[in-house]
């Protein structure tokens, strides 16, 4: 965390996708093109819906740990990808400093970047430039984790860029077509348009009790991991309820791949 300080940053909720989705082309445009809108960030702390572990764990802080391929089933050249980003230990330290003592923090010092986690960056900061830190998902819990969130808040004014990766539907179980460009099933376009609708009215209550009340569950999520760094991010925020700037939205093999910033 030692380069220019580039003033208050937003907080990120992306749909991060699978290591496919760096080949599709309208997908890295807009991530590339709302990275490169964004104040060139000092650090990057990264909660992704692929880690989950409590208590609450922070993952490597050295440059060059290999990096998590946490899938299979795809091509080769998917599990060669590397991304080389430099270690984030002051910024492992001052998350650490930042959690209650109800909420204890712990280190896995040889857990590199997981694929929710350097496949978007691999697209948004492709040079590698920039101090990148992991933090796990400690709960599911959407209190607990807007909670989290605005403890992590006073990073932004020293430049860390937070992202909450998940994905807005994750139906996987549920797909009955695959390809990147299958019609979206309804489970998955009643959810999302239910969440753009909650994110433009601020109605984070409404947010935090998708599992009972949102339209196409549980198939949109039959597991609540892909929408939990959302509320991640919704704590972040300078006000939670105020509507955050949607600027991805659409579908990727029938999934939501909405995604926002609050500021």
């Amino acid at each position: 965390m030692t380069a220019a300080h580039p003033g208050p940053m937003p907080a990120l909720y992306l749909s991060h996708g699978a290591p496919p989705l760096v080949d599709d082309e309208l997908w890295t445009g807009q991530l590339a093109g709302w990275s490169a809108a964004l104040p060139h960030p000092r650090a990057i702390l990264v909660i992704s819906a692929h880690w989950e572990s409590a208590p609450l764990m922070l993952g490597a802080t050295d440059t060059g740990v290999p990096l998590t391929y946490d899938f299979t089933g795809f091509a080769e050249r998917y599990y060669r990808t590397e991304y080389r980003s430099p270690g984030a230990p002051e910024l492992a330290a001052r998350v650490a400093a930042l959690m209650p003592d109800a909420e204890p923090v712990a280190h896995l010092p040889r857990r590199g970047l997981d694929h929710g986690a350097y496949v978007p960056l691999t697209v948004m900061y492709p040079d590698a430039d920039v101090p990148v830190l992991q933090m796990s998902l400690p709960t599911l819990d959407p209190t607990r984790l807007l909670e989290i969130g605005r403890r992590l808040r006073p990073l932004r004014d020293d430049g860390v860029l937070i992202i909450g990766s998940g994905f807005t539907t994750h139906g996987l179980p549920f797909l009955t077509d695959p390809s990147p460009r299958a019609a979206a099933p309804t489970w998955s376009q009643e959810f999302d348009l239910w969440a753009g609708e909650a994110l433009a009215r601020g109605a984070v209550d409404e947010l935090a009790a998708y599992a009972d009340h949102a339209p196409g569950m549980p198939y949109a999520h039959p597991t609540a991991e892909h929408f939990a760094p959302l509320f991640v991010t919704l704590g972040a925020a300078t006000d939670p309820e105020a509507p955050p700037e949607q600027l991805i939205d659409g579908y990727w093999m029938g999934l939501a791949k909405r995604s926002f910033q609050v500021a």
